[in-house]
């Protein structure tokens, strides 16, 4: 009889540590999903080309550089993002600047040097396109974990497949989002965003990855908005980590001078 219930006992722990190793799972996936597609090394940069295709197979093309400093090396919190705009010719020297907070609205800003203009991006316009992407402003920098309730739906051979649903939803289209993160690199294969009906209505899929510097990097990504057939790709190059940025790159000062020893590289 004692054997007994020491076997039930045992069970019992052993689902109980299960379940919480589960829930545990949710938080570590999440967490290092993020880590990978935001901050791999203390600061970054990359070459973008990006292409945004219409339903009647029109395209247009953008090519710009991307500079990236992590606040905290010893945690995934506030950065800066800072995009200078090589390509169409009547975009070359746009800039874009992010402060990106954990806490309240980040900070954004565009350059038009036609203009000689800084505007201040509105926090609500986070989610409008990006330059006429199908990628919008909050991708770009990324999206508060904490934004979102998470919870893990399955496995499969390959991946985690991760429901998530804003906090929030008056901010925000999409009812929710479901990515499939790949077991082994951590980086989000596929996200599906949902709009209030049920219905997909926007994919993002990641068609390649390689290691850089021992850390596994997008190359080739894409973004389809199903209601209007468009689809935007970026692809990545000259992708570099701990490049040593200086804090005071990512300024209203450099709006308007744009550090080209960091960007023609």
């Amino acid at each position: 009889m004692r054997k007994r219930l020491i076997i039930v006992h045992t069970l019992w722990l052993f689902l109980l540590l299960s379940m919480t190793g589960y829930a545990q799972s949710v938080d570590q996936i999440i967490k290092k999903a993020n880590h990978v597609a935001y901050y791999n090394g203390k600061d970054g940069r990359a070459k973008v080309q990006m292409l945004i295709k219409d339903s009647q197979g029109r395209s247009r093309k953008r090519s710009f550089t991307i500079l990236r400093k992590n606040i905290n090396t010893n945690a995934d919190g506030e950065q800066k993002f800072y995009v200078y705009f090589n390509r169409p010719t009547d975009m070359q020297g746009t800039v874009f600047l992010v402060w990106k907070k954990m806490e309240g609205d980040d900070d954004r800003w565009m350059y038009f040097p036609a203009l000689d203009l800084v505007k201040r991006i509105a926090g609500g316009d986070k989610r409008t396109s990006f330059v006429g992407s199908t990628f919008l402003y909050e991708d770009v920098s990324g999206r508060r974990l904490s934004a979102d309730k998470h919870k893990l739906l399955k496995t499969t051979g390959d991946a985690y497949v991760v429901e998530s649903v804003p906090v929030d939803k008056s901010g925000v289209k999409f009812s929710k989002y479901i990515a499939h993160v790949d077991k082994k690199s951590f980086i989000p294969l596929k996200i599906e965003y949902y709009n209030s009906k049920g219905k997909v209505y926007r994919i993002y899929e990641n068609k390649k990855w390689e290691m850089v510097q021992g850390k596994p990097t997008v190359i080739i990504s894409s973004m389809k908005d199903l209601d209007t057939g468009v689809e935007t790709y970026n692809r990545y190059t000259d992708v570099e980590y701990d490049v040593n940025i200086d804090d005071s790159i990512f300024s209203e000062r450099y709006l308007r001078k744009a550090p080209m020893e960091l960007i023609n590289y």
